[in-house]
Formats: C-alpha cells, structure tokens, sequence
C-alpha cells in the first residue's frame, strides 16, 4: 500500500527528509512530495512496467494535485472534513473550475452530526460540480483527538485507545475501499493492530 501525502512529513519519522522521498513507516510505504504517480514510478525504478501498490491513498489538498494526480479516474473519492466554516470552504476550493461531475463520499468528522451540518455542506456545494455518494460519520470526541495527538507524537498507529465509534468508522471505509473484504476479517485485522502483533 501506498500512502501519498504533502503534510505527512511532519508526522511520519524519516532518517533522512529530502524535497521528494518514500519511506517506510509502520508497514505501508508514505510519499512525500511527488507531483504525479509517473514521477513516483521513475522514483522506483517501475516506470511503464506493472504498478507495485494495489492500493493507493492520495491526499490532496490543492487543484494542481487534483489534476496531476487524475483524481477523477480514482475508483473511489472522498471529501474528507470537520464542520468548521474554514474546513469545509477549504476543502471545497479544489474544486473550483472543475468541468466534469465528480462522485465523492463524504467522510464527516465532528463533534455531533446533524440535519444541519450536512444541509450546510449541501448548500455551499452546490455551485461545485460535485455528486454526492454518501457519508461516512466518525464521530469525533475528545478522547479520539487525544489518541490522534498522542499517535502523531509518537510516530506510531495505535488504535486501542480510540473509541468503538472511531473504529466503526474505520472498519467501514476499509470495507468500502477493499471491496471484496467482509467486515468479519477487518475487524479481526483491526484487532490484531490493536494488540500490535
């Protein structure tokens, strides 16, 4: 698996930053500033020969990675968000200009979702060409900030400490990104992680 993200660079530890790397970090490899997925393959030497990730997480937070990246060739997209005016204005700006239609499922984080929260971020999409999915919920407490900090500080993923609701949320996008996974082994692979056999 592949994770590809600009602001990991601050969380995830590597011996030696440059401006464009993989690293390895707690099985999965982590890219860090490529602009496109051929420049990743000529990284790796696998340029025009078969990819070497079946999955693949882009994170990206501007047009020009949009574009670069083909997102709207992606087998799946979401439109990751707290509920926050700035977040969701934000995020939303990718999508400025953009011609085609494109399918995103919502992945909301906040503190208690409502009616409201979602119609909002119906109304203030509307001028996107954006077709809505469907939502994912996680719904953010305290604790579950509190274990994201505490990961992020020490350069680990544990999931023990976040709540069963966070781990829902979870298990349910992976379900959804696999496809051909069951929900019984995903859980079942959450708590081998837990347990960090």
């Amino acid at each position: 698996m592949l994770h590809l993200f600009g602001k990991v660079r601050y969380i995830v530890p590597t011996i030696k930053p440059m401006k464009t790397y993989i690293t390895e970090f707690e099985e999965m490899d982590v890219a860090v500033g490529f602009n496109n997925m051929e420049d990743i393959e000529r990284y790796l030497g696998i340029a025009n020969k078969q990819p070497k990730y079946d999955i693949v997480l882009i994170n990206i937070d501007n047009i020009k990675g949009f574009n670069n990246f083909k997102i709207e060739e992606a087998n799946k997209n979401y439109f990751v968000t707290a509920f926050d005016v700035y977040s969701l204005k934000r995020g939303l700006e990718i999508f400025t200009g953009l011609e085609k239609n494109i399918n995103l499922t919502k992945v909301c984080f906040s503190k208690e979702m409502s009616k409201e929260e979602d119609d909002y971020l119906n109304f203030i999409s509307e001028k996107y060409k954006i077709l809505w999915e469907g939502i994912i919920y996680f719904p953010i407490e305290n604790g579950d900030l509190n274990v994201i900090y505490e990961n992020q500080r020490v350069e680990k993923i544990k999931l023990k400490k976040l709540s069963i609701q966070y781990k829902d949320g979870l298990a349910y996008i992976v379900e959804e990104i696999l496809e051909n996974s069951n929900e019984a082994k995903i859980r079942k692979a959450i708590k081998v992680i837990e347990r960090g056999v």
